[in-house]
């Protein structure tokens, strides 16, 4: 990955995070930059209209474990896990509406691109390091006995 790939996806996740923000025009640089203030105040909005519950997310891999980590906490939001709970299970105590208008669609969105981007890079990497067919394999009729 060179340099200007990795600007353009930071670039672009930027944009989907000014989207969220409820931003008239998520491409403005200005957008961009109030995107993170703006969501905390739709936060607040949403606690005195629908108080915090508690959520449970269950995350698959540990990329996303890692993502929705740092979308809760880049808006003041703590993530904990209660003892004995996998490690792959994150908590928080947040609004329902926040969740579902934006917290959850942002997340999904940005796990998207962020998935895309690793897939693509490890294809390149097993590719040029290893061999270049990591296609999948043919499926084949089982064989009856």
């Amino acid at each position: 990955m060179n340099e200007n790939d990795l600007s353009k996806l930071i670039e672009k996740l930027k944009r989907i995070e000014a989207l969220y923000s409820g931003a008239a025009t998520p491409g403005e640089e200005k957008a961009a930059l109030n995107a993170r203030e703006k969501i905390k105040e739709k936060i607040e909005q949403c606690r005195d209209a629908d108080p915090p519950i508690e959520y449970k997310f269950t995350l698959a891999d540990a990329w996303s474990r890692k993502l929705l980590l740092a979308l809760l906490r880049r808006y003041d939001i703590k993530p904990y896990r209660y003892h004995r709970q996998r490690y792959t299970t994150v908590m928080a105590r947040i609004s329902k509406s926040f969740v579902d208008e934006t917290l959850w669609p942002e997340f999904e969105e940005l796990s998207h691109e962020l998935r895309t981007h690793l897939n693509n890079i490890t294809e390149k990497i097993i590719s040029e390091a290893v061999y270049g067919d990591s296609s999948e394999p043919e499926e084949i009729k089982a064989i009856s006995g």
